[in-house]
């Protein structure tokens, strides 16, 4: 039994950064990705195949200020991992991704070449545009609502086999969405424990075959969003003997915010654009 399509797995990467040469390599994995494919159209020699443009997704805080980033893939044939270099800026000095449009919203993404992963041997794939997501518009038509279950898919705290890339999963809820429903947020909160290297991380809803009279089943996993940040809580020390503040701690309070799947394919969308006027 799988809750969740076994290729959703295969669609995760783990983003790192390498730093040194020869033996004295260093490598530190410092946040997730995953691969969306965009529907073009069906292919002309195979009718019973369809053609996507191919992007990697995660967050713009995850790419800024770096200049070279590694994207962590295996090998169909089961041997050690291959990690792929990839430079974020053009000769030009621009940037190689795209970021949202909007400055708080907290997605970017590379456009990438799917037939060089292939001919390299590389197990991959991608959540397919028309069959494998739900946009806000879709959530609402489904009732998507909070205390619905999700997985978050990702590499929390650079957790990573030295040979392998073996994503982690780990479970949750919707805990609010509505105020994305009302145009009041762009991004959803979800309960569940994500730490650093979770960021970028894909969100997927469980499919469930029951529900409650008058609501609908979620009767398909699909992606909904996108790791952006757990929501850290504070607590002060106070000094019992002057009153004042001498310590603040700040702690992972189990929350998350994510962006929806609209904000990926408008990423998209403008890097399309962006792309075809250079």
């Amino acid at each position: 039994m799988a809750l969740i399509p076994p290729f959703f797995i295969d669609t995760v990467i783990a983003i790192g950064k390498q730093t040194g040469t020869g033996s004295s390599i260093h490598k530190q994995w410092i946040g997730t990705g995953f691969l969306y494919g965009t529907f073009q159209n069906v292919n002309a020699e195979d009718p019973s195949k369809s053609e996507y443009k191919i992007h990697l997704v995660t967050n713009k805080h995850v790419l800024k200020n770096q200049k070279n980033i590694i994207l962590r893939f295996n090998p169909q044939d089961g041997q050690a991992a291959t990690d792929f270099p990839v430079a974020l800026t053009k000769e030009d000095g621009s940037f190689v991704w795209t970021g949202h449009p909007v400055p708080n919203v907290d997605v970017a993404v590379i456009g990438l070449n799917g037939q060089m992963l292939v001919d390299a041997g590389m197990k991959f794939d991608y959540f397919k545009s028309e069959s494998n997501i739900l946009t806000k518009q879709n959530m609402i038509d489904e009732q998507v609502s909070e205390g619905d279950f999700i997985y978050v898919l990702g590499f929390p705290m650079g957790m990573m086999p030295s040979d392998r890339q073996h994503v982690i999963i780990r479970g949750g809820i919707i805990a609010r969405i509505r105020d994305v429903f009302e145009n009041r947020n762009n991004s959803f909160t979800i309960d569940s424990l994500v730490f650093p290297g979770n960021s970028g991380g894909p969100v997927i809803i469980k499919p469930e075959s029951t529900s409650i009279q008058g609501t609908k089943a979620m009767t398909k996993a699909a992606l909904i969003g996108i790791v952006k940040s757990y929501i850290p809580y504070t607590d002060v020390a106070v000094s019992q003997q002057t009153g004042k503040a001498r310590i603040t701690f700040e702690e992972n309070s189990g929350l998350a915010n994510v962006e929806t799947v609209d904000k990926i394919t408008e990423s998209i969308a403008a890097d399309i654009q962006r792309n075809a006027v250079v």
